[in-house]
């Protein structure tokens, strides 16, 4: 039951900016992109979160998944699921 309730968790792809800097912590930038309620141009957002990196395999540019979690420290809520693609 609790292992279904875990993988329902809400999951992001983005890249890391940041990472060597802080112990076991990458941070990662999500871009999304929505239409203007107005004007209908589609405008890119940009929110950068920190993530628990319990092995510190991620490495600036490449691209992870990242799961919500609980807090993990005053603004880490967020955990590496996987890399998807190392940076070249």
């Amino acid at each position: 039951m609790e292992k279904e309730l875990r993988n329902n968790r809400p999951t992001k792809t983005g890249l890391v900016v940041s990472a060597g800097k802080m112990e076991k912590t990458i941070v990662v930038a999500v871009v999304s992109s929505s239409k203007h309620p107005l004007y209908k141009k589609v405008v890119k957002k940009t929110n950068k979160f920190k993530v628990h990196d319990e092995k510190q395999e991620a490495g600036i540019g490449d691209t992870v998944e990242i799961m919500e979690t609980r807090h993990l420290s005053k603004d880490k809520y967020y955990r590496l699921v996987r890399i998807v693609e190392k940076a070249k």
